[in-house]
């Protein structure tokens, strides 16, 4: 009697299915590296994002951590992705990273991705929004001091765990697929006054939830990189604890059940959008933190397991810095009028600018503006805006060049303002120039910014895609 014939076909369906739809090994095109090194701040510090906080932190809820994604292609390009859970990182910080990294692992600026999370239960770093800190409360000269301290103990750090990444270099495979959640909801309110913070489920919001898978050549998951576009302010003002919001318990859960990978949030252009449900003066918004976190783990683990599509090479990465106007640009004489206002905010707006006019002339007429791209062969392209960026930019870029294989993040590389779109620099409020009084800038952007933007943006991802066809043609 013959035996039982045993087939390939039905026994790699089987696998397929065991796995549940995870990809199967593939050739690792790829060298791949993950680190992480903690950044909670050593005893108590100033917390960055709301100015109603009266003192300083009181203990942590979740460490905050600097992660790093190290990557080289075929030819040997490599460029580092870091994701921190801090408010934001401010020119002169990233730009002093940027050196030090340059400096000792030999990568120029297009090589070195720096985002935020924009966790407003993380410290202040250096001296960005100092009119926020330094109004009701009076942040003071010793706290001002700690702040320094560590900004620079942050700098080390994150030198140190870009060389970790690259380090750990391996073979390895890279996927890209896409998740969704409903959490972020618009928070701009039109009112007979202007438009004002709130709950506006009518508002533009961007639910899509972009996921990398990076695995080694065996198959094991070694990181998941994960992005959305909200503000992470679901714990409010009176909670001094430090942690990533919603997003540092996203992470910590997809690495409990990763074991032994490495988990990245990636902020995206969220800055006219609020988490909902979030913090109310009854509750402090942790355990709607810890909802939000588990809703995006859920959602980020469903895109992980499905299908996904391979992201191949080459890499081509780079990195432009460009100006932005401010409107007017306001005169001593204005700025002494803001003097006698009844908003101390207004008034120490006033006192900053009046010192860069005594000691400069005039307040500066435009911003350098910072613009990365990463585009990966012929497929994902990765784009950094700096700034508080708001979802127009995202939904129109997606229009413009297609959502499949496009990934825009904002709070990156510079956070130092909002950057409205047309629309909301018309319509005014917080976005459209009330916050640039605690940031410390002149005064709100000059119409035109939305499209200098864009238009950079066209351009470097169309000279990019043009250099990897040259490069896929020349393999």
């Amino acid at each position: 009697m013959k035996g039982p014939k045993f087939h390939l076909i039905p026994l790699v369906v089987l696998a397929c299915a065991f796995l549940g739809g995870a990809v199967l090994p593939a050739r690792a095109s790829w060298k791949a590296g993950f680190a992480k090194v903690k950044i909670t701040p050593h005893g108590s510090l100033w917390m960055a994002g709301y100015a109603a906080r009266t003192h300083a932190s009181q203990g942590t809820l979740l460490d905050l951590h600097a992660k790093a994604l190290a990557l080289e292609d075929e030819s040997g390009h490599r460029a580092v992705l870091v994701t921190t859970d801090l408010l934001g990182l401010p020119r002169d910080v990233s730009e002093e990273i940027a050196r030090r990294v340059q400096q000792k692992y030999s990568l120029d600026r297009d090589q070195l991705f720096l985002n935020s999370s924009h966790t407003h239960s993380g410290p202040v770093l250096g001296t960005m929004l100092s009119v926020a800190y330094e109004g009701k409360q009076g942040i003071n000269a010793e706290q001002w001091e700690a702040v320094k301290v560590y900004t620079q103990f942050l700098e080390g750090q994150i030198v140190k765990v870009v060389g970790e990444a690259l380090h750990k270099l391996q073979p390895a495979t890279l996927s890209l697929g896409h998740g969704e959640v409903g959490f972020a909801v618009n928070r701009r309110v039109r009112t007979a006054a202007g438009y004002v913070g709130g709950v506006n489920p009518q508002g533009p919001v961007d639910h899509d939830i972009p996921v990398l898978v990076v695995r080694n050549q065996h198959g094991k998951i070694l990181g998941v990189v994960f992005g959305y576009a909200c503000h992470n302010t679901t714990i409010g003002s009176d909670y001094y604890k430090f942690s990533g919001d919603y997003a540092g318990f996203a992470q910590q859960f997809l690495q409990k059940h990763y074991h032994g990978a490495v988990a990245m949030f990636v902020q995206g252009c969220g800055a006219d959008a609020n988490p909902y449900p979030r913090w109310s003066k009854d509750r402090s918004g942790v355990e709607f933190a810890r909802q939000h976190g588990e809703e995006l783990t859920q959602a980020v683990e469903k895109a992980a397991e499905g299908p996904l599509q391979p992201v191949g090479g080459p890499l081509k990465t780079a990195f432009k810095v460009f100006p932005v106007r401010f409107a007017g640009p306001p005169t001593r004489a204005d700025y002494e009028e803001q003097l006698k206002s009844d908003d101390i905010y207004v008034r120490k707006h006033a006192e900053q600018m009046l010192k860069i006019i005594d000691q400069d002339g005039r307040v500066p007429s435009s911003y350098p503006y910072s613009l990365e791209v990463w585009q990966f062969g012929s497929g994902l392209t990765l784009v950094a805006l700096a700034g508080e960026v708001v979802v127009d930019y995202d939904l129109r870029l997606k229009k413009e060049l297609g959502s499949d294989n496009l990934w825009v993040a904002g709070y990156s590389n510079d956070v130092f303002a909002y950057i409205p779109s047309e629309r909301i620099l018309k319509e005014g409020g917080y976005e459209g120039g009330g916050a640039m009084i605690y940031y410390g800038q002149p005064g709100p952007f000059a119409p035109g910014i939305e499209g200098t933007i864009i238009d950079e943006v066209h351009e470097v991802i169309g000279n990019l895609r043009a250099q990897s066809k040259v490069a896929s043609k020349a393999r």
